[in-house]
């Protein structure tokens, strides 16, 4: 009886080291990607349209995640290399230069994709133009 109370207790307190180490990978910092709005107008002649432009910033190694935009997407890489992966095509390299064009309906995805920033030590930077229905957020995350 006493061995198994104590199997027990050793099971316990390995399981619970094993599930804080799990939770400390699990929570440790991605590198991570950030848009940072330049500047948004309501564009003339375009009722109820605006556009917006942004830059899309990728530490070494980030990746956006699976998104989409909501409109017409302009993207221009320009600075570092990655890779676009567009869900259904195949992979597209992106380096400074480097052009894109996307449109999806923000009620309807009819692209996916997401960027990544394949260098270990430089900095990706895309520069966004996207075109869309007024109050639009600059992406929508997929799950």
């Amino acid at each position: 009886m006493k061995r198994a109370a104590l199997l027990l207790g050793l099971t316990l307190a390995v399981g619970i080291a094993v599930g804080m180490i799990g939770t400390h990978v699990l929570h440790a910092q991605q590198p991570s990607m950030k848009r940072t709005p330049i500047f948004t107008t309501n564009l003339e002649g375009l009722p109820g349209k605006e556009g917006t432009m942004f830059l899309a910033e990728y530490e070494p190694g980030a990746r956006s995640g699976k998104h989409y935009h909501p409109g017409h997407e302009f993207i221009y890489v320009m600075e570092g290399s990655g890779v676009m992966e567009e869900v259904g095509k195949l992979p597209v390299d992106m380096k400074p230069g480097v052009a894109f064009y996307f449109l999806s309906s923000p009620d309807k995805p009819s692209y996916v994709h997401e960027a990544r920033n394949l260098s270990t030590t430089e900095p990706m930077k895309l520069l966004v133009v996207l075109i869309t229905d007024k109050g639009q957020p600059l992406a929508y995350p997929l799950k």
